[in-house]
């Protein structure tokens, strides 16, 4: 890697809490709150260590990090 390279090998300790994660940020984004309970009692169901919350924030917010495809709909007269 260069010395101003911007890319990382930093992969999360457990794949399967960052894949819940993004799924997480993609329920918020969409505003499905029915996904975004879902995901919250499968966290709080089992005890989860610091590393897989870890994980999970992170893909969270590497989801968070990525742009909306399109803009909001502007319902107003002009």
């Amino acid at each position: 890697m260069g010395l101003f390279s911007r890319k990382s090998n930093d992969a999360p300790s457990d794949p399967q809490m960052a894949e819940l994660g993004r799924e997480y940020a993609i329920a918020e984004r969409h505003r499905d709150r029915k996904a975004m309970r879902r995901i919250t009692r499968e966290l709080g169901s089992a005890d989860r260590s610091d590393a897989d919350l870890s994980s999970f924030e992170r893909g969270r917010k590497d989801y968070h990090d990525i742009p909306p495809a399109y803009s909001r709909r502007r319902n107003g007269r002009r």
